[in-house]
């Protein structure tokens, strides 16, 4: 098995989305993607991208992804927000989820990033147990909120 992480390029969006809509059905939430892959490679690849990301290719094809973007912190600074990682169902457990995410923690280092910051579904336990092998901490003082 040929393992290669690497930047995604805007070639990968399309086969990113796949794996985003089976984020979304494991995360119970289908219908809650709504992107278009016009504006997901706009987003990532076009004049002023907000999104990077990148990949783990098994043998020529990508089995899972890591997306970021740069947040702010009036507090800490520019941080690394961790919007999505994912490893395909049937790659779990294969050090691909460790590659991407020991990946960007290089990123984060050569960026000079205040950290690393993202959000687990609290019923996600296989995610909890993995992030504790990094020791993060877990806040459970905040709420989520957004608008529609």
């Amino acid at each position: 098995m040929q393992i290669n992480i690497r930047r995604a390029l805007i070639a990968d969006c399309s086969r990113i989305m796949e794996l985003i809509h089976e984020l979304a059905d494991y995360e119970k939430a289908p219908e809650e993607v709504t992107v278009t892959l016009e504006h997901f490679q706009e987003s990532g690849f076009g004049p002023n991208p907000v999104w990077w990301a990148f990949v783990a290719e098994v043998d020529g094809r990508v089995e899972g992804f890591a997306l970021y973007y740069i947040r702010y912190s009036t507090w800490k600074g520019q941080r690394m927000y961790l919007e999505d990682i994912l490893v395909t169902e049937q790659m779990r457990g294969k050090q691909l989820g460790k590659l991407l995410f020991d990946r960007l923690i290089v990123e984060a280092k050569e960026k000079h990033l205040k950290g690393m910051v993202w959000q687990v579904l609290e019923w996600n336990e296989p995610a909890i147990n993995f992030y504790k092998k990094y020791n993060a901490s877990f806040d459970g003082e905040w709420i989520n909120c957004s608008i529609n």
